[in-house]
């Protein structure tokens, strides 16, 4: 099992330009590494969803590669957004699930079937050709790069230790507020 913390610290440290979409858990250990203009987290307002405003993004602005830290739980209300993503195929999309078999959020009940889950084949059965699951922070962290760098959609699992979030929480700002500042670090218009 991989180290969620350590795992994002890798991430933060390899990210150059990406615009990355968090939620629920992730975005609380996501901010305790990365304090950037283009973090948004969408924290009360998304769970299940950080896969479709990253799609959108990724749609939107393909110029851009975004990067989505998504739950398991929050996958799993929302598988259909594989086929979607597969469907459209945004090459500079890279969808990443951080597996630790419990809902944190709601105060760590498991997830159903943790032990059947095979998320990495659900994405690339879904289309999503690009599909890796780690249990071992080296080979995450010696794939990173290519990751990183090839065209997409690319889904990525990793299968992480469910521990107590290391970061503060997220800002707390209202959505809108969150959704302008992004924009402004997009240099987009409204």
């Amino acid at each position: 099992m991989i180290s969620r913390s350590k795992a994002l610290q890798h991430l933060a440290e390899a990210r150059t330009d990406e615009i990355v979409i968090t939620a629920m858990m992730a975005s609380r250990e996501w901010s305790a590494h990365s304090d950037h203009q283009l973090d948004f987290n969408s924290v009360g307002t998304g769970m299940g969803h950080a896969s479709d405003i990253g799609l959108g993004l990724a749609l939107a602005r393909p110029e851009r590669r975004v990067i989505v830290l998504n739950g398991d739980g929050s996958m799993l209300m929302n598988l259909g957004q594989l086929v979607t993503i597969a469907q459209q195929a945004p090459p500079n999309l890279i969808l990443m699930v951080l597996q630790n078999g419990v809902y944190e959020v709601t105060g760590g009940q498991p997830i159903p079937g943790p032990a059947n889950l095979d998320f990495a084949g659900m994405a690339r059965a879904a289309g999503i050709a690009k599909a890796y699951d780690f249990d071992e922070l080296d080979a995450f962290v010696a794939v990173l790069p290519e990751i990183l760098s090839t065209p997409g959609p690319i889904f990525v699992n990793l299968r992480v230790v469910a521990d107590t979030p290391s970061g503060p929480p997220p800002p707390r700002r209202p959505l809108p507020e969150r959704a302008r500042q992004l924009m402004q670090a997009l240099g987009a218009t409204h």
